[in-house]
């Protein structure tokens, strides 16, 4: 299969999130790191929610774990690269939502990689499953594709 079979855009996404590649990303086989791209993810989503106010860190009584995440690589980021990541939600369930985000380099308007992250939002204090409050499902539905 032709990894050029799918190859997101940057207006495909609701939301990005912007950061520069640290020399600490970069790796000896001259690019960034694969499980720096996992990081961008964490970091979009967080910001995201954060932003809304729909996280509190230290104490939302829920919270969103990560359960599943996958990461397709369609060419290289470099150091000293510009990447945006660009959110969108796929699925949006009771209690879980499928973030899938592209990752873009410097002004290319195609993603490098693509990825999905899947969360379920459990009580911070059981770490059971709760369906997603108001307050959080208004603003994930912002993203839904």
């Amino acid at each position: 299969m032709s990894r050029k079979a799918y190859r997101p855009r940057r207006e495909d996404f609701r939301y990005s999130y912007t950061v520069g590649t640290r020399w600490a990303d970069h790796d000896s086989y001259g690019h960034v790191q694969n499980i720096v791209y996992y990081s961008f993810f964490d970091s979009a989503i967080s910001h995201f929610l954060v932003g809304q106010g729909t996280l509190d860190i230290g104490n939302s009584p829920v919270i969103g774990l990560i359960v599943e995440s996958s990461c397709t690589f369609l060419s290289p980021i470099t150091f000293p690269d510009d990447v945006t990541v660009g959110l969108r939600i796929t699925h949006l369930g009771n209690s879980s939502a499928r973030y899938e985000l592209g990752v873009f380099r410097n002004d290319e308007d195609e993603a490098c990689a693509l990825g999905y992250v899947v969360y379920v939002y459990v009580d911070r204090s059981s770490n059971a499953p709760v369906a997603i409050p108001r307050l959080i499902r208004d603003e994930l539905l912002r993203l839904v594709d």
